[in-house]
């Protein structure tokens, strides 16, 4: 099976609440979560058949997205290439290339709107 290349991405102020409600009120299935230290939910990606969402708790202060409430990831093959691109377009770069530890090679943009959009070599999917 392909792994998607385009991931709802979603924050939430109480995240451990948000995935029990989409669990148990739309029929998600925990698919993968990462818990911060406090709590908090650094990632989660919860599953609806073949389909994958991803979302994490809102950081407050410092956050890149903390404007954002949604913000659309899409996987890319040369990142640092779709990074230039982005940016002799014009784009807003609100997180430069970055490598996560979880194996993705990243960045993010807002739109004209000022929705949020990150990039990068993550692709998870649904086994």
């Amino acid at each position: 099976m392909t792994a998607p290349r385009i991931y709802p991405t979603l924050r939430y102020d109480d995240a451990p609440k948000a995935i029990d409600f989409l669990v148990d009120a739309f029929g998600f299935v925990r698919h993968e979560i990462h818990e911060g230290d406090d709590g908090t939910i650094n990632h989660a990606q919860l599953a609806y058949d073949t389909g994958l969402v991803m979302l994490s708790s809102r950081r407050g202060e410092g956050d890149l997205f903390e404007a954002k409430r949604m913000a659309l990831y899409v996987a890319v093959d040369d990142p640092d290439a779709h990074h230039a691109q982005a940016v002799a377009a014009g784009a807003e770069i609100i997180m430069e290339l970055t490598d996560q530890p979880y194996g993705s090679r990243e960045y993010a943009a807002v739109d004209p709107e000022g929705n949020a959009w990150s990039f990068g070599t993550y692709r998870p999917a649904v086994s």
